[in-house]
């Protein structure tokens, strides 16, 4: 069974559109909500969604705002993009950008529209600005016109993060579809590459490119075959891209998450098996989203990660191994 988990996508071709969020003059700085308390453990409620899901429909709630955190201005003034930004890890990612002072474009499917208002609201509350934008990330085209959008609205670019996914959890590889291959891997890499493709045109010494690996792109998955593939993928894409982009100052990491509670294995997974989801790892639970988005943060900051470039940071709630 899969072990990682990012934000989600699905197959059908959309047309794109866009939407701004305007900031508040004051800043409310510590992202406190009603999401406090301690982290849920195993099991977890069962249940189960339709593709692509939904994180105003999972219980509990993923905890993405991260009270505790405190930002310092570490990405003040900074424009970033983030795909799957609606919900799950690019939702949180999105909440922690915006508190250290960065305006933020999210990029999501039609579906997941509700998630994407709640994501662009919190990112208001945090006193910055927000532009959501619809369309998927299997087609150049689509996220060519989404970096120009954004460069449009915030006047530049300096953040990329690569993180929408699509997972599809088969038993045997006679199971997985053509069409299911092609989805996966246009969604999980063909994507990265047309964004960054996209985004080099304005990015500039000191931006950073930030992409979502996995576990499963460490130690395989036998029924993820095709998602571990990709997510393999990310990673030496990861440290080559950051190979080429060196002499031009713009950094290329990765964030390798283990399982984090968030609607991609929700829609995945068989009820019975999510309410497991995250018990073989050593703290016997998923990750939260806020626990995985400060990574983004180190990363994207010049302050706390400038020599720092084709890395692949794991966080696997203990587990040693694959790191």
């Amino acid at each position: 069974m899969g072990n990682a988990s990012v934000t989600k996508t699905n197959s059908r071709v959309r047309n794109s559109s866009v939407t701004s969020v305007s900031k508040k003059n004051t800043k409310s700085g510590n992202g406190n909500g009603s999401q406090k308390g301690a982290k849920p453990k195993n099991p977890l409620p069962p249940q189960h969604q339709k593709r692509p899901g939904l994180e105003s429909k999972i219980t509990p709630a993923p905890q993405y705002l991260a009270p505790k955190y405190r930002g310092a201005d570490k990405l003040k003034n900074k424009v970033a993009v983030i795909t799957g930004g609606d919900s799950g890890i690019g939702r949180s990612v999105a909440v922690l950008f915006a508190r250290e002072g960065a305006d933020v474009a999210l990029v999501y499917l039609p579906a997941e529209r509700s998630d994407a208002e709640e994501t662009a609201q919190r990112i208001k509350d945090e006193g910055r600005e927000a532009l959501l934008i619809e369309g998927d990330v299997k087609r150049s085209a689509f996220c060519k016109r989404a970096i120009d959008k954004t460069v449009k609205k915030f006047g530049k670019l300096d953040i990329l993060v690569n993180n929408a996914a699509y997972q599809h959890n088969q038993k045997s590889l006679e199971d997985i579809s053509d069409k299911q291959l092609e989805e996966t891997f246009r969604t999980n890499i063909f994507g990265y590459f047309y964004m960054a493709r996209a985004a080099l045109r304005y990015l500039k010494k000191g931006s950073t490119i930030i992409n979502t690996g996995s576990i499963t792109g460490l130690e395989g998955s036998g029924h993820l075959l095709d998602y571990a593939a990709t997510k393999g993928a990310i990673h030496s894409f990861t440290k080559s891209l950051a190979q080429n982009l060196v002499e031009k100052g713009i950094r290329v990491n990765c964030v390798s998450p283990g399982p984090v509670w968030t609607p991609l294995n929700v829609v995945d997974k068989p009820a019975k098996e999510v309410a497991k989801h995250g018990e073989n790892t050593p703290l016997k639970r998923p990750a939260q989203p806020e626990e995985i988005a400060p990574a983004y943060v180190f990363f994207a900051s010049d302050a706390d990660s400038s020599y720092i470039t084709g890395e692949v940071l794991t966080l696997l709630g203990g587990e040693t191994t694959a790191a």
